[in-house]
């Protein structure tokens, strides 16, 4: 059958929201967000400072995610109080600043996964964001990038992590389309990092065993791929229990390894083992469980399920509150976003925003700071696509989510010195050696597709002698320091000294470029109502304002300063015309003084002599003058008007608007109006120098139109008009009066 519907319709459904699946909420398969029949009513009874039921269910009866949390994840000692409040009254406290961050934590610790459920369903949008913004672990928030790319190419790797790392991201996650290349990577983004940075974390996400030898030599100094699961079903099919996860963890802490676990709604029903449970209540499960098992902290938020919580109602919400959850159990949040849940960049902001507004411990669990197709992650809700977007947003808001904007040349410079280090330490270690050729693709590439064809066995032979040589990061510091990178060698070195420490396995901990820890021990979340808690000190509020993009007068007036020209020469005081066939054109007072190009980008000169050659082609006189006493385009028009002979006067303004007027009209009445200055052309101001030699002469112009854009020009260049009036504002000078001006043709 043919479809009849309307073009509306049919327009709508091109758009890319509806590249996304949605689904019906369906409680059979667990696709329910915040509620479901089948979710537990909160109980806990405790005897003799043991849990005997939980959540509706006996001991006897426990699962081994069950015993877990009671045995270790509840704080027995606050669990009476905790349990007898109305889950109204513990969510008011979550929001209320009267209420102070550690009395939540201390009352959220006596809590069942049930109990905290229901509390945090209840918070509304904005009621999860104030809750964000108080509980989150660390006062200054942060970021982390995705460094990988298609061919698991070392040079480049190395090259991106130095720029992930300009740009602020203080953890740096790789992983590899290729199992074999993970020793690779993890070498190369470790020293990419060190090139930018002293104090980036950098974890290599492989299969865990892989990933425990790495962060035991070294090679890595974060791990965050240790899943839990809502279910005892889902663990068990990965041939798992959440003891062995525990067990995982611990492997990492003894080692000096920060480790937080990865969780999510969605997961259960992608393994089809939700118990027709909601999304929420199973991740309260899982953050009940990081809890119990001592992690650092939890990334969640829907992360590779995602887009399966973003199809169902209030999936989105339900992802937010998944964080709010880790917060309130004292836990590091690394609040998702890393997965793309959305083709729709509206969808995507929507997602997000409330947390860059309120700060989390790491906004993005993965930003992909590389470009889309070479996010071996699959594309991130960000990427480098998005980077600016990003940029301009914390601007907008005047908020922190962890990014800066890298000086141009400064990444020039350390993609350079990343791809160079990594070349010499493959080539000192006998992994690899990379040709001149390949180190300027590396540096220039904006992504994989730039570095032709390179051989795969290069890395995948690097990668086997890292691993069967057993080498590790104090012999890349070695390598570093032997090929003359001292400053490189001694990050390295200092990573693997704080692992010694151990300070960085405090709760959210990362590092600043100076080395200093700063976590929940160090820089707690102080907030407790307006006026206090985290505001960017200037120096990072700098940081933040000062994009690339911006542009203020001084740069217009550089701009503007190269477009000079002597094709415009004062001759006089301009009189009175008589001849009948004469126009007038009127130039606002910066032409030719500080304004010699307009937002189309033409030069004045060019547009005079457009006007100029329209006018002679209908056989008119022309004249030019500057009329110093306005800026109104109306009135620059009519002084040209009455000055002509003919009673017709063009106007124009630096900026490239253009008007023609006639003596006995209103300033404010014209008879064409070329508005649209930055998409004005040649031809059509030649169009309306020819217009106005028509109406000089009684004829009649052929009518002229805007053209046309679909694109949306105003925020483009409203900026650089403010810019242009300031500089045409400072020209006004009444006591000029109006010059005759010669245009050099």
């Amino acid at each position: 059958m043919s479809d009849h519907r309307v073009g509306r319709i049919r327009f709508m459904d091109q758009q890319r929201v509806n590249l996304d699946g949605f689904a019906h909420e369906d409680i059979g398969l667990g696709l329910v967000a915040l509620h479901s029949p089948h979710d537990p009513e909160p109980s806990l009874v405790v005897t003799d400072g043991i849990v005997v039921e939980m959540d509706g269910r006996a001991a006897g009866d426990f699962d081994s995610l069950d015993s877990l949390i009671a045995n270790h994840g509840i704080d027995v000692s606050v669990a009476e109080e905790a349990m007898a409040l109305a889950d109204v009254a513990l969510a008011r406290m979550f929001v209320d600043p009267a209420v102070p961050r550690d009395e939540v934590v201390r009352l959220v610790a006596g809590t069942t996964p049930a109990k905290l459920a229901q509390v945090v369903a209840l918070l509304r949008p904005p009621e999860l964001t104030m809750a964000m913004t108080k509980l989150r672990a660390r006062r200054t928030p942060s970021n982390q990038a995705h460094v990988t790319n298609l061919l698991d190419d070392p040079l480049l790797l190395a090259a991106d992590a130095a720029t992930a790392a300009a740009y602020g991201f203080r953890e740096l996650e790789t992983t590899v389309p290729v199992l074999a290349d993970a020793p690779s990577n993890a070498v190369a983004v470790t020293v990419g990092a060190a090139v930018a940075s002293a104090g980036i974390l950098v974890q290599c996400s492989v299969e865990e065993a892989m990933e425990l030898e790495m962060g035991m030599r070294g090679l890595v100094s974060y791990a965050e791929t240790v899943s839990l699961y809502g279910t005892e079903s889902v663990f068990v099919d990965g041939d798992d229990t959440p003891y062995s996860k525990a067990l995982l963890a611990a492997g990492y802490a003894s080692r000096g390894v920060k480790m937080r676990v990865t969780s999510g709604a969605g997961a259960e029903v992608l393994m089809g083992g939700a118990e027709s449970c909601s999304m929420l209540y199973l991740e309260s499960r899982c953050v009940s469980l990081a809890r119990a098992m001592g992690s650092q902290g939890v990334q969640n938020g829907g992360i590779d399920g995602a887009s399966v919580a973003g199809a169902v109602p209030r999936g989105v919400r339900a992802m937010m509150a998944e964080n709010v959850m880790v917060m309130a159990r004292n836990l590091e949040a690394c609040t998702g976003n890393d997965a793309l849940m959305s083709e729709s960049d509206v969808r995507r902001t929507s997602r997000t925003l409330p947390m860059l507004l309120a700060g989390t411990d790491f906004v993005c669990s993965g930003f992909g700071s590389v470009q889309r197709y070479d996010n071996m992650f699959g594309p991130s809700q960000w990427n480098a696509e998005d980077i600016d977007d990003w940029l301009a947003m914390q601007r907008d808001w005047g908020v922190d989510g962890g990014l800066r904007t890298a000086d141009p040349d400064e990444v020039g410079r350390l993609r350079r010195r990343a791809a160079e280090a990594c070349r010499d330490v493959y080539r000192w270690l006998g992994l690899a050696d990379f040709t001149d050729e390949h180190v300027e693709l590396a540096i220039d590439a904006t992504g994989s597709k730039d570095l032709g064809n390179p051989d795969p066995m290069v890395v995948l032979g690097a990668a086997q002698a890292i691993r069967s040589s057993g080498l590790g990061s104090l012999q890349v510091a070695r390598a570093l320091q032997e090929c003359g990178y001292d400053v490189e060698a001694g990050r390295v070195l200092a990573m693997l000294t704080a692992r010694v420490h151990g300070d960085h396995l405090q709760t959210a901990a990362i590092f600043d470029e100076q080395m200093r820890v700063m976590s929940l021990v160090t820089d707690p979340n102080d907030y407790a109502g307006p006026g206090t808690g985290y505001e960017p000190d200037a120096r990072r509020q700098a940081e933040i304002d000062g994009i690339r993009q911006a542009r203020g007068v001084e740069d217009l007036r550089v701009d503007q300063a190269q477009w000079r020209t002597d094709d415009l020469k004062v001759v006089g005081p301009a009189a009175q015309g008589s001849d009948p066939r004469e126009v007038v054109i009127g130039l606002s007072p910066g032409v030719g003084r500080s304004v010699w190009r307009t937002l189309s980008g033409l030069p004045v000169i060019d547009v005079l002599r457009e006007l100029l050659a329209g006018l002679e082609e209908e056989g008119a006189t022309a004249r030019v003058v500057r009329v110093n006493s306005t800026l109104d385009l109306g009135l620059v028009g009519l002084t040209a008007a009455r000055l002509s002979g003919s009673g017709i006067g063009i106007g124009l303004q630096g900026k490239g608007t253009a008007l023609i007027h006639r003596r006995d009209l209103p300033p404010l009445a014209n008879l064409e109006l070329y508005s649209m200055a930055p998409i004005v052309t040649a031809t059509l101001y030649r169009l309306l120098g020819s217009n106005a030699g028509r109406h000089a002469k009684g004829a009649t112009p052929v009518p002229a139109r805007n053209p046309y854009t679909d694109e949306a020009i105003e925020a483009r260049y409203h900026t650089s008009v403010i810019s242009l009036v300031a500089l045409e504002r400072a020209c006004v000078d009444r006591a000029m009066g109006v010059e005759d001006i010669e245009v050099r043709r």
